[in-house]
């Protein structure tokens, strides 16, 4: 006996076609389910593959999802989740901008420059893996509020004055908005599985605009305050607070990880598309640190004033804002994204070349033009993410794989790049860099964004481990 079903996948890219050929309980009580993945077009399947779906796929003690939220409550986790995404990148952008008055006004060399812009990079690498374990043991809701108040007290930790409490803080911060990096696509998946194109948009929209904000505020703030580059830092503290009393009530009131089966995620580490998404990931973000934490840099040496390179990049930015929210539910109008990925790619690195080698009048034209690709390119990066899972416990262990090798990956970007600086005195090689960057992201870009799930399976913990 055979009944199917089709049913949109989580953006709505290709329909599933699912036939049960066996109605075989599992231990679970749960029965298997033998799924084909065709194309959105109804052509001929590009992968088939079989999961078993028991009871522990949404196991008793789960957070309600979207469908049994009432819709003000959908909206407010919504607004909620941008708002968290909006404090995930001051921390880098706000520190660009200041980085030469720092280079002036305190011992810091140029390698440490270097150092202290790669630091929480790294850091992104380093604990983003950590963000499904963590969730599981206390919620994923009473873990970002966690995140919000890690990266209150690091970036307040940057104001004190001290070098050494500078590169302390900003590895804390760096610690908490590697969890919520990872966090955010999963709570995607799982609460807005009928919108995850859009939502994943909106909250990459705020992770950008919460850049530019720092871009364009942090220097004005310094000024308004006597030229103080401690409270230009220690500023960025006051929204992760505000924000955290926001959250606050919606954290608590979630259930936590109390009677929830423990599980975890097989074959992930092995399978040829999950590293693809990863190097997409980890490539592109190499491209996205090089701009926040030398854009500006560039630009001063370049010529342009202080004032004017902070709005420059911040321009560039805010460019990335309105692509973040176009771009996912453009790509997701057709078959699969691999061209979408790779052109995406090359406009990036082309655009930040251009900010570094090309006629000073045209400055402005390619920083946005850089702004088109990379905004574009991270909300790509995102998207795939979910794409390519299969459910939302697998798409954390994705995000955990992806962000935490992509970032230690990404540290090569920004370190790079001060090498040049230290090693030359100028910013002229790094154009070899970034095309190097461009075509490498471009070829993984290809890669992730074929229209596959990754060969991953959630399973009870006891049954299998986290590889």
């Amino acid at each position: 006996m055979h009944n199917g079903r089709d049913a949109c996948s989580v953006a709505g890219i290709s329909r599933y076609l699912y036939v049960m050929d066996k109605r075989t309980r599992q231990p679970g009580g749960g029965m298997i389910w033998h799924s084909i993945h065709p194309t959105a077009w109804g052509t001929r399947p590009r992968q088939a593959y079989s999961r078993t779906m028991t009871s522990e796929s949404n196991p008793r003690g789960l957070p309600a999802t979207a469908s049994s939220r009432s819709r003000f409550a959908t909206i407010l986790l919504g607004l909620s989740l941008m708002l968290i995404a909006l404090n995930l990148r001051p921390l880098f952008a706000s520190l660009s901008v200041l980085l030469p008055d720092l280079l002036q006004q305190t011992s810091l060399s140029s390698a440490q420059a270097g150092y202290l812009t790669t630091l929480p990079v790294l850091c992104l690498g380093l604990f983003a893996t950590l963000a499904p374990g963590i969730s599981q043991k206390i919620g994923p809701e009473r873990t970002l509020l966690c995140v919000l108040l890690v990266i209150m007290v690091g970036t307040a930790l940057r104001g004190t004055g001290s070098l050494t409490t500078l590169f302390i803080g900003s590895a804390l911060a760096g610690a908490g908005i590697a969890i919520g990096n990872v966090l955010l696509p999963s709570v995607v998946k799982r609460d807005f599985a009928g919108h995850a194109a859009l939502m994943t948009g909106l909250y990459t929209m705020a992770l950008c605009g919460g850049a530019a904000a720092a871009a364009a505020i942090t220097l004005p703030v310094v000024h308004t305050f006597g030229g103080s580059w401690k409270l230009g830092l220690a500023f960025w503290a006051i929204p992760a607070a505000l924000v955290a009393l926001i959250w606050a009530p919606q954290a608590l009131r979630a259930s936590g990880a109390a009677g929830r089966a423990r599980r975890t995620v097989t074959g992930l580490w092995r399978d040829p598309l999950a590293w693809q998404v990863t190097f997409f990931m980890g490539v592109q973000s190499a491209l996205a640190y090089s701009v926040m934490g030398w854009m500006a840099p560039i630009l001063r040496w370049r010529g342009l004033d202080g004032i004017e390179a902070g709005l420059v990049a911040s321009v560039s930015i805010m460019v990335q804002v309105v692509t973040c929210l176009l771009v996912p539910t453009l790509a997701l109008r057709f078959k699969d994204q691999k061209w979408i990925n790779a052109v995406l790619g090359l406009v990036a690195a082309a655009g930040l070349i251009g900010v570094v080698q090309a006629p000073a009048s045209t400055i402005w034209a390619w920083a946005i033009f850089q702004g088109i690709g990379q905004g574009g390119l991270f909300a790509m990066a995102m998207t795939v993410i979910v794409l390519r899972s299969p459910d939302s416990h697998v798409a954390a262990y994705l995000s955990g794989m992806a962000q935490g090798v992509g970032y230690v990956l990404a540290t090569l970007g920004p370190l790079l790049v001060g090498a040049v600086y230290s090693a030359t005195g100028g910013y002229g090689a790094t154009v070899w860099l970034f095309l190097i960057f461009g075509l490498v992201v471009a070829l993984n870009g290809w890669g992730a964004g074929r229209p596959l799930l990754v060969r991953a399976r959630s399973v009870a913990a006891s049954a299998g481990e986290k590889h």
